[in-house]
Formats: structure tokens, sequence, C-alpha cells
């Protein structure tokens, strides 16, 4: 069984209904049906934002964004606001950019490097949590979101509301009241949604959490190599006879390059570099670059969401997760990420069994399919 955390700022909540979403194009597609649907409110948090972002449907973030205000929705957006020290990180929404007619921005600034990474929608009743940015180039990277209804979307409300009152920029009088109840259940789920986010560090330890208690298998899609204490977690659990594949970009962006040549970061290469020596244990890569983040522990429980296992994310970034206890919500994960990643239906194998067939798939290295990459090589 894999514990919750108790530190976060939201429990486990029972009676949610959840829908992963894999894919930019089915992401926002979804979302775009949600807002266009909405009578009640329409808020988000944004991290990287440029204007080359389109919907499947052609639109922009503003088309949609508009269009649910004109119909007299409450439509609000928390934008990231970059610092000196992060400035270089990736395209945002400026705060001197143009006002758009119903939409109500706020722009809300980290501290140093450290910026508000979370991704997340919160739509009447429903909640969308994620790791795609609304930029053009997340439009063509491997990612996933979220959907949840239920009682935990009231907790991705909440947080949006946080967000909202306490954004570093501009500050009108209009802020938020805090949640009076919960949506009612609605589904077999039970979901926690965590945080990285003012001294709360609830997704870093759901993720220790659930690696020291699984018992078969591990699979981790994630845009960064875990941070030696993660990685010293894996290590473990391969000790006492896990089984792990570890999916990231095959050609890592520059900066893991300079990394990699830093004796300032040698923990980091050493830990994953001390995993590629066990034999049940796979870094892989696929044709696209991987910005999702997420796990599966023994086709059991899964959590989707914005935060990355770099020092950054587990460090300062606000971020968030929606951990999920169900079995079938799990599996039913696991199959589709393995249909798309190895081409193969794995529906009829256990977790274990789809997990040495996906690190078998990756050692073959077949055109299209998830390929296996040297841990100790990396970003070399």
């Amino acid at each position: 069984m894999i514990p919750a955390v108790a530190s976060g700022s939201y429990p486990p909540r029972d009676g949610n209904l959840v829908r992963p979403l894999i894919g930019s194009a089915e992401t926002f597609a979804r979302i775009a049906e949600a807002v266009d649907a909405a009578r009640e409110k329409v808020w988000l948090t944004v991290a990287f934002y440029n204007d080359g972002f389109r919907l499947p449907d052609g639109r922009g973030l503003f088309d949609l964004l508009e269009s649910a205000a004109a119909r007299g929705v409450d439509v609000r957006a928390v934008f990231m606001r970059p610092t000196p020290e992060s400035a270089s990180y990736g395209s945002t929404h400026a705060i001197d950019a143009p006002g758009r007619p119903g939409v109500q921005r706020r722009w809300d600034r980290g501290t140093g490097r450290y910026i508000h990474h979370q991704k997340s929608w919160v739509v009447d009743d429903t909640g969308f949590v994620g790791g795609i940015n609304l930029t053009a180039i997340a439009l063509g990277r491997h990612d996933a979101y979220v959907e949840v209804n239920g009682p935990c979307a009231t907790d991705v409300a909440h947080n949006f509301i946080e967000r909202w009152n306490g954004a570093s920029e501009p500050h009108a009088n209009d802020d938020l009241l805090l949640p009076a109840a919960s949506v009612a259940p609605c589904g077999p789920s039970r979901v926690q949604i965590q945080r990285m986010f003012r001294g709360e560090k609830s997704i870093l330890e759901q993720y220790l959490s659930a690696i020291d208690a699984a018992q078969r298998t591990i699979y981790i899609e994630n845009q960064a190599i875990p941070i030696p204490a993660v990685a010293e977690a894996l290590r473990r659990a391969l000790e006492r006879g896990v089984e792990i594949v570890l999916l990231v970009p095959a050609i890592p962006e520059q900066g893991m390059y300079a990394a990699r040549r830093n004796p300032a970061h040698r923990a980091l290469f050493e830990g994953v570099g001390a995993l590629g020596r066990y034999p049940a244990f796979r870094l892989a890569g696929i044709g696209v670059y991987v910005h999702a983040k997420l796990m599966i522990v023994d086709d059991a429980w899964a959590t989707i969401g914005s935060c990355n296992l770099h020092s950054n994310s587990l460090g300062g970034h606000s971020e968030m997760n929606a951990s999920i206890w169900d079995a079938a919500a799990a599996r039913d994960l696991r199959c589709d990420l393995f249909r798309r990643h190895l081409g193969q239906d794995t529906a009829a194998l256990d977790g274990l069994e789809a997990l040495r067939l996906y690190r078998k798939i990756a050692d073959e290295k077949r055109e299209g399919q998830a390929f296996t990459l040297v841990p100790e090589a990396y970003a070399t």
C-alpha cells in the first residue's frame, strides 16, 4: 500500500473521477471543450507562454478565454513573472501586454532562480493538473495532464485562490474567497492534490514514500534525471527486487550537458549511473522530447503533474501534482503509455510482465519505439 503524505495542505479525498490526458492535442482539445461549456468560472495558473500557442482547432489562448468571458464566465489567469535570475528559462506573458476583454490577469514572481511552475485549470467544478506549457514548442513534446472531478477539484480551486490573492502584482481589490464547500463525490478514485509551495514539500515526500513502498514495479516519465535523494531511493528499491524504467529526453536540453561538465553536479550523474548497474533498471528515450512528469507504482498508484525530479522543482519552484490511489486508473494509464511507446497492447500483461517487455523492446531499439539509453553516458 502506497501511503499518502500527511504534511500537505490537502488530505487524500475519496470519491473522485480521474481522466489522464496524454499529449497536447488530447489535453487541449478536452480543456477547450470544458471551457466552451463553462457556466461559472475558468481559472488558470500559467508558467511559460507565447503567442505561438494554438489549440487543436487553431484558436489561441486568449481567443478561448475571451469567448468564455463574453458569455459572463468569471475568467482569471495568474501568469508567472520571471525574476532576473530566471528570465532566461523561457517565454512568459509580459506584464505590460495589452489588456484582454473580460480576462482578469495577475502576475506572480518567484524568488531568485525559482519560478511558479504550476500549470492548472479550474473550469466550473472540474480541475486539470499537469505539465504542458502554453507555448508553440510544447505542442510537439510528449507530455501529460489529468482531469479531476470530485472533492479534490475543490483543492485545485483552493490553490488557484491562494495564488490569485497572493500574486505579487498587480493587486486590485478583487480578492477571492476560499471555497466554502467541496465538490460532491462522483467517482471511485482516492486523490490527493500535492504541492511544492511556500515551504510545503508534499510532492517530494510522496515521490520518496511511493518509491520506498514499491514492491514490484516503478515506471517514471520525467524531463529530468532524479536528484541524488530520489536516485538513492530508486537504488534501494532495486536492491529489494523492484524493477524500474525511467523515460527521459533522449536528447536533453543544453543545460544538462553543461551540468555534466560541472564538477559541482557530479553527484547527480553518479546517481543515475549507479542505477544503470542494476539489470532490472532501464533509462529510456523516445523519438520526441519527454516533458511529462508522472510515475506509476505497482500498477496501483500514479502521480501526474508539473513537478520535475530536478533540484529546482524539488527545492524552490511552485509545483502541483495529483496523486491517485486507484489500481484500475493506474493500470489503464500504464497500458496507454506503453501502447504509445512500444506499439504493443499490454492489457493482457500484469505490471511486471509489461515492464519487462518494455525493457526488451527498448534494448532492441526498434524503429519508432522506446529505446535504451546508457545511464553512465547521459548528456555527454
